[in-house]
């Protein structure tokens, strides 16, 4: 591929400032790790989102798209292709009564704090979770006994064909941390949300409780992807690393905290490797322990 030809391709579709040539992926990850993606976009709109995939695809050009970057673990020789990134210009929101409308790209903890404001109940689990609402309704995100599903009433997505659609709830098929989405390959663009009227005093002392009892469990003060392990049948995956003395593990600066056990994070200086060896010991040895693989959330992409 030839970067500076893309770069003037795409100039036609986008506005200079919102694409970068080389840029590092460390700056666009939760886990402050990657190397270099050859080009990044930052589209505005639909429109602009639909062109560069087409373009990508008329000129087989590989491409990514990504959100907040917030469950990524990019390799140190970084990305080849065009990464599009929906989230810092693509976060419109707009509520209306009880319904609430709002781009892929918005941070979900702003997303919660403008819901909160309109004394709308039911979104307070998402305040603290990491990342953009395209990615949260894709796997399905949840926490404190609350779901993407139960609020979400449909979504605009982008199908592989390029096609704007529109799914229904039922349509989304969410289940535990997925949905069709993640299972087509769609893009989320906008999504639909409804809300009942309730108490502002009251929902935002849930929400202070939940975010405190976020703080003092899980170390939000270091790099990292989130939960790193999916919840497996029957089991706790924090429990079961911690039960394997695998609390506080380093392999160079990536640690299993000693908060949570359930998150891998970045002590300063990991590198790709440290995050990657260190995630595959603690499968390793929860499996030879406990006769359970555990899965990942995080998504590991980039090239080897």
């Amino acid at each position: 591929m030839d970067i500076n030809k893309v770069y003037k391709d795409i100039l036609h579709k986008i506005s200079p400032q919102n694409i970068f040539k080389n840029e590092m992926m460390a700056n666009h990850t939760s886990f402050k790790i990657g190397g270099p993606a050859d080009i990044m976009v930052l589209p505005r709109t639909i429109d602009e989102i639909v062109s560069m995939i087409k373009y990508c695809k008329e000129n087989k050009i590989k491409y990514y798209v990504i959100g907040n970057g917030s469950n990524l673990l990019v390799r140190h020789k970084g990305i080849r292709g065009v990464v599009i990134k929906i989230a810092d210009n693509f976060n419109d929101v707009d509520i209306n009564d009880t319904k609430v409308t709002a781009k892929a790209g918005v941070l979900l903890s702003r997303l919660s704090k403008l819901i909160m404001k309109e004394s709308l109940e039911g979104f307070e689990f998402a305040s603290g979770i990491p990342g953009t609402l395209g990615g949260a309704v894709a796997m399905n995100a949840g926490a404190y006994g609350g779901e993407m599903k139960n609020v979400v009433t449909g979504a605009s997505v982008l199908d592989s064909h390029g096609n704007v659609i529109y799914l229904n709830n039922e349509e989304l098929k969410f289940g535990y941390r997925k949905s069709i989405i993640q299972e087509k390959g769609y893009i989320v663009l906008d999504v639909n949300m409804e809300f009942k009227k309730g108490d502002f005093q009251k929902i935002k002392s849930i929400t202070d409780d939940l975010t405190k009892r976020r703080t003092s469990k899980q170390p939000l003060h270091l790099p990292s992807a989130g939960s790193t392990f999916k919840r497996p049948e029957n089991h706790y995956a924090a429990k079961l690393i911690e039960d394997a003395g695998l609390k506080g593990v380093r392999l160079g600066d990536a640690q299993v905290s000693d908060i949570h056990c359930g998150f891998v994070v970045n002590l300063g200086k990991a590198t790709y490797e440290d995050i990657y060896n260190l995630i595959k010991l603690v499968q390793k040895v929860v499996r030879d322990k406990f006769d359970v693989m555990l899965e990942t959330e995080v998504k590991i992409i980039g090239e080897e």
